[in-house]
């Protein structure tokens, strides 16, 4: 996949085109804030880091991270298992990921800014209230109801009203997810930094953008493609 950067393009651009590219250059100590206005290959230089190394981690990275539209036709017509399984590891997994690797740089923003923008401190505890709430609702997915609600293509399958409520509850969840996120976007003024952010802050913003984005198609796959297959002729 051609990368929308190389190594002359500076640090702080690559971070605004590619948040998640942040994680890697603090990994190797590379200054993406401050000091992000110097070309990727001089900062690499700096911190004698292999340009070549880090030019394969970034394309790594943005294979596997950049957004692209769900072909919703295909997974559409796919068998649930293989949904089930797209879904936990397209969305579950890097869901983990990235919560655990926002987390410092929520909780750095707030403590450095909040005195002076009181919203940071109301951004960070909805990201936290967020955070709970979305890995309580994955693990539960995948030991609990995925596996029950797959067990429904037996047409033998007994409990199937109770398996189908539990559906519905997680549709709920999703709705309590959804009412966050709103709210995320209410408070940080439809995630626009103020003038005088700086790159940490401006960063925060761009990932929570990002991650609202990634919830919403991951509720989509389950509420509007996989669960209605199982109401379809059902009444409960």
């Amino acid at each position: 996949m051609k990368l929308p950067f190389n190594e002359q393009t500076l640090v702080r651009d690559i971070v605004n085109i590619f948040p998640k590219s942040s994680d890697l250059f603090k990994k190797n100590r590379i200054d993406f804030c401050c000091g992000g206005s110097i070309p990727l290959a001089d900062a690499a230089a700096e911190k004698a880091v292999s340009l070549e190394s880090l030019m394969a981690e970034l394309e790594d990275l943005y294979s596997r991270n950049v957004n692209s539209a769900e072909d919703m036709e295909f997974w559409t017509e796919t068998p649930s298992a293989a949904l089930v399984d797209h879904i936990q590891v397209q969305y579950h997994r890097t869901l983990e990921e990235e919560l655990a690797l926002l987390s410092p740089y929520v909780t750095k923003v707030a403590r450095v800014h909040g005195e002076n923008h009181p919203e940071l401190v109301r951004m960070h505890d909805l990201f936290y209230e967020l955070k709970k709430e979305l890995l309580e609702h994955t693990a539960k997915e995948e030991a609990e109801v995925f596996p029950a609600l797959l067990s429904l293509d037996d047409p033998a399958a007994e409990n199937r009203e109770t398996i189908l409520m539990r559906i519905q509850e997680l549709e709920k969840e999703h709705d309590h997810a959804g009412s966050i996120l709103k709210e995320l976007r209410d408070v940080t003024s439809d995630f626009t930094p103020p003038m005088d952010a700086c790159g940490a802050y401006r960063l925060v913003y761009k990932r929570l953008e990002m991650l609202e984005a990634h919830t919403f198609m991951h509720v989509h796959l389950e509420n509007n493609i996989l669960f209605p297959r199982y109401f379809a002729d059902i009444t409960v």
